[in-house]
């Protein structure tokens, strides 16, 4: 079941491997499915990582050590191959992906972020086999999407089919990091063939003090500012594209409303939702935003969180002052 990813040709950029959790839940099914398409989409390698404990059980009261870790590794190796082979039958895209499996006694989360550094892609079921298993989000989807090193795909097992054709929603405000998701966006829809349905939102401020002096902004006017703003960034994407790579389809739509509802609610017949790792929230300094966890946890169909290129080296992106309607 291991194999070596395929080299770049000469002189062309090294691809890093799509890498993905498993733990033998549905969600990390799920994850496992989408991310052989990913690394069929990209002609990257998968990396399936599975994480085990290594601990040393006491039994009784006469501290008897029981030495099982070479036990559980093979068993867990050998659920994991069982795993990818049988999820690869469902994939018939990805026949030629070379995958690598990764057994290892580290914590979940903690292997997925080690390995997001070299990693172009980390995807992570919603949630897996943790103590509470009822929770929306899980504690190794959290810890990955805050942490990891490169954009996460969060995944929840769906019944429904995305609505055709297939359509990309991304939530742009501005920032720096919803400029990386628009980009990512956009290189998403134009890999899959899909549309790209580009949200800007707003919500006007009802002040508690005589504004009766100060001129306020109307609803029309905050709306085309909004939408000017959220056009010109698209044009910049668009036209900082290699001139032969292809181009999606591209809406654009301005909704007054709280971005997290919003974007939950527009991408819930959607084949993806891109959002950026945080925004333009009063509390800048968190690793990722609310709006983001926001979506991870209650959106229908996967969710990319895409952090900004800064994050991979450790600097800090400034994501300038909050819009203010």
């Amino acid at each position: 079941m291991d194999a070596t990813p395929q080299q770049p040709g000469a002189g062309a950029p090294a691809v890093g491997p799509v890498v993905v959790g498993v733990d033998g839940s549905v969600p990390a099914r799920a994850a496992l499915h989408a991310a052989l398409r990913a690394a069929a989409e990209r002609a990257a390698g998968l990396l399936v990582v599975s994480s085990f404990a290594s601990d040393l059980y006491w039994l009784g009261g006469a501290g008897v050590v029981v030495p099982l870790v070479d036990d559980v590794r093979g068993a867990t190796r050998r659920l994991t191959e069982e795993l990818v082979a049988s999820v690869r039958e469902e994939v018939p895209e990805a026949d030629g992906v070379p995958v690598d499996v990764d057994v290892t006694p580290e914590s979940p989360a903690a292997a997925l972020v080690s390995r997001s550094a070299d990693a172009q892609l980390v995807v992570v079921g919603n949630r897996g086999r943790g103590a509470v298993r009822s929770a929306l989000l899980g504690s190794v989807a959290l810890h990955t999407v805050t942490h990891a090193r490169c954009p996460v795909l969060v995944v929840h097992p769906r019944t429904d089919e995305p609505a055709a054709p297939p359509r990309v929603v991304a939530g742009f405000d501005g920032s720096a990091t919803a400029h990386a998701a628009l980009a990512a966006a956009v290189e998403e829809a134009a890999r899959t063939g899909a549309e790209l349905h580009v949200l800007a939102t707003y919500v006007l401020t009802d002040y508690w003090v005589d504004l009766s002096s100060v001129v306020v902004p109307s609803r029309d006017e905050v709306r085309g500012d909004l939408r000017r703003r959220v056009d010109e960034a698209v044009d910049g994407v668009l036209g900082g594209r290699p001139a032969d790579a292809p181009v999606p389809r591209v809406d654009v739509d301005v909704v007054e409303g709280a971005a997290s509802d919003v974007l939950v609610d527009r991408a819930r017949d959607a084949a993806l939702l891109v959002v950026g790792g945080r925004g333009r929230g009063a509390v800048r300094g968190l690793l990722v935003g609310s709006v983001a966890l926001h979506c991870a946890v209650h959106a229908a169909c996967p969710v990319l969180v895409v952090h900004p290129a800064g994050r991979r080296t450790g600097v800090t992106v400034d994501a300038g002052e909050p819009a203010r309607a």
